[in-house]
């Protein structure tokens, strides 16, 4: 069996339909693989802290952490997000299990190097595999949230793309980013198309243009650094179009596909 790490985006999870759900329990099922959630919850965690009155600021695409943030990003990924997202995978007929990267040191992690501006935000530094490996024995599918802990027992706001692409790595899986939109765009003369395929290079070159901004941003780039492990394909997909997901996995030209450079691939 493959495994397969699906990082469902916070901006995505509330309008994801049921068939997405079915279509996941069905890979399950399948035998072929070992699929394995890791989510955001970014517009929550945004909502609440207004709430709170709490104030919120983004370097890069990723949210700068204070501890009082920090404890805002804990109570909805672990304590909302998390277990909506099981209850949903059940509704749908299959059977999950959530968890947080701290639980049993799950994702392993240290500040960032640019800490002083972004606070407690974490880079994964180990997987705890086994720990997955268990849950998948179990026939659950896991469903993590992206905090991550030190040795020390700092716990850390970890991007969901950055922890999803460490998660694929350490399992050497495929990986697949869930988004509400078709991929990543490209305007030229006016003109906006989705592109299919993308590499590093065409990727800094976007961002360097302003044409890929904010959260996308992360999300590419963590794409690429998985390519640098043992993924062999990373995707951006729309989680909203029917059978996104099967269609990828059976090989169609869906989402956008990032490449290495000098990869070659079929158009």
């Amino acid at each position: 069996m493959n495994y397969l790490v699906i990082k469902c985006g916070g901006s995505v999870l509330e309008k994801l339909p049921e068939s997405f759900y079915k279509n996941l329990n069905d890979l399950h099922h399948s035998g072929k693989w070992k699929p394995v959630i890791v989510h955001g919850g970014g517009p929550l965690i945004s909502t609440l802290l207004t709430e709170l009155g709490v104030k919120t600021t983004f370097v890069d695409g990723l949210r700068v952490t204070t501890k009082e943030v920090l404890d805002v990003v804990e109570m909805v990924l672990s304590g909302s997000v998390n277990k909506q997202l099981v209850n949903r995978i059940q509704k749908a007929g299959g059977s999950a299990c959530g968890i947080s990267g701290v639980d049993g040191a799950l994702l392993q992690a240290k500040a960032m190097k640019n800490a002083d501006r972004l606070g407690f935000v974490g880079e994964v530094t180990h997987v705890n595999t086994d720990f997955i490996d268990q849950i998948l024995k179990q026939e659950h599918i896991p469903v993590i949230s992206p905090l991550g802990v030190d040795e020390k027992g700092q716990k850390y706001n970890i991007n969901g793309d950055v922890a999803a692409s460490a998660v694929a790595k350490a399992l050497s899986a495929e990986l697949c980013f869930i988004s509400d939109i078709e991929g990543v765009y490209r305007k030229e003369n006016g003109i906006t198309q989705t592109l299919h395929h993308i590499s590093k290079t065409e990727i800094e070159q976007l961002i360097e243009e302003k044409q890929i901004t904010g959260g996308m941003i992360p999300k590419v780039q963590a794409g690429i650094e998985g390519l640098s492990g043992k993924v062999e394909q990373v995707v951006i997909l729309n989680g909203l179009a029917e059978n996104s997901l099967i269609d990828f996995l059976a090989g169609k030209e869906v989402g956008t596909k990032i490449f290495a450079d000098g990869e070659r691939y079929s158009v």
